[in-house]
């Protein structure tokens, strides 16, 4: 039985009055010792309270979709195979402030080519009645990384319109905060059933939207989108094949002026680091509730080591780029929540680095962002415009 959807929450709303009557029914039928009477009691106990509590957890999970699967509650999917050693253009290009390939195809290292040969991938719908059925997943093996999880994709109406048959469309990556699961963006965010109208009608360019996964190693473990040695290969994971994997079996734009990263809480942190680690990659970010400092997330990996914890942090890196990277940065949150780490890196920021700073008030939660997404992705347009039929 699958952790979302109807089924799951039924059944856990169904055992609350159960475990009621039980109690209700055996309580005074206990027969025994007085120890054994007491301990059957507190049992009883114990069981109404675990299936009231499990009521409530399915309830917010499946509003927020914090853990999407068994694998993400219990953190046990085994997604870090080995640790490679992998080449430095391909996990830290533009970390010492490369400007960006200009706006030209991807080109990376002959190590990262034998690492990543092009091959397709087989997708199938998500298995999740709290996800379109029009989103696909497939389980990559990341060859360069080490890394294996899943890859959602979704692809915007245009995709298959006769008219672009032979159009490359830009790419948009998405992470969730931590813990978080692949599927929230598309379930408890509706990205996609929220741009279909708006791509369709011309005011949000037609993006194909991909949300890997990110919890690598447990629920009490959060990588920060870095490669930690002998630990994680995460940015590679993320930076390299992943995208590879979008260009082998998408007609995705090659060029790093069609790749956006996008994330909320953990996922904004891990989008601003990424933009700004690697502007040869990516043009733009969005930040939602996110944060500059690796350590205020109290299960980071990164946040362990000193050295890892400073070059971790996107205002770091923007302040110590050789020459300011050529990308776009939307960051909002509150007081206390993000909005003050925007403004850091709004008054760091250096042309052609450009940051827009919004200030929002809510809760941190998805019910704060998920109206917030039309507005994010119209400005994302006027930084990635919507490709030209060709031919």
């Amino acid at each position: 039985m699958q952790l979302t959807g109807q089924p799951f929450l039924i059944l856990s709303i169904i055992l609350v009055p159960v475990s009621i009557l039980v109690a209700l029914v055996f309580w005074g039928r206990v027969r025994g010792p007085k120890p054994v009477q007491v301990l059957a009691r507190l049992v009883m106990l114990l069981f109404c309270q675990v299936t009231a509590v499990t009521t409530i957890f399915v309830m917010v999970n499946n509003a927020n979709m914090i853990y999407g699967s068994w694998d993400d509650l219990l953190g046990d999917g085994g997604h870090v195979s080995s640790v490679p050693n992998v080449p430095e253009s391909a996990s830290v290009a533009g970390a010492n402030g490369a400007n960006g390939t200009n706006g030209q195809a991807r080109q990376p290292s002959n190590d990262a080519k034998a690492a990543t040969p092009k091959g397709t991938q087989q997708f199938k719908p998500v298995d999740d009645p709290l996800v379109p059925k029009d989103v696909q997943t497939t389980d990559l093996k990341g060859k360069v990384s080490g890394v294996d999880g899943e890859v959602n994709v979704w692809l915007p109406p245009q995709y298959n319109d006769p008219a672009y048959k032979n159009t490359n469309f830009p790419v948009v990556e998405l992470f969730p905060g931590f813990p978080g699961s692949s599927k929230t963006w598309f379930g408890s965010l509706k990205v996609s059933e929220q741009l279909a109208p708006l791509m369709k009608s011309g005011q949000v360019t037609p993006f194909i939207l991909i949300s890997p996964r990110t919890q690598l190693i447990s629920t009490t473990v959060d990588t920060g989108c870095a490669n930690v040695p002998g630990k994680v290969n995460a940015d590679t994971w993320l930076s390299t094949d992943v995208p590879q994997m979008i260009l082998d079996n998408f007609r995705a734009d090659p060029s790093p002026n069609g790749w956006a990263v996008g994330g909320f809480s953990a996922g904004a942190a891990c989008a601003d680091r990424m933009a700004l680690l690697h502007p040869d990659r990516y043009r733009a970010a969005v930040s939602l509730s996110g944060y500059n400092e690796p350590s205020s997330l109290s299960s980071s990996l990164t946040a362990k080591d000193p050295h890892l914890n400073e070059i971790s942090n996107p205002l770091y890196i923007l302040k110590h780029a050789a020459t300011p990277p050529n990308v776009a940065l939307y960051q909002s949150g509150d007081h206390g929540d993000g909005y003050e780490d925007g403004q850091a890196l709004a008054a760091a920021a250096k042309a052609p680095t450009t940051v827009k700073v919004l200030l929002t008030t809510g809760p941190h939660t998805p019910s704060l962002w998920r109206p917030m997404v039309p507005d994010v992705f119209k400005w994302l347009t006027t930084i990635i415009p919507a490709p030209k039929p060709a031919g």
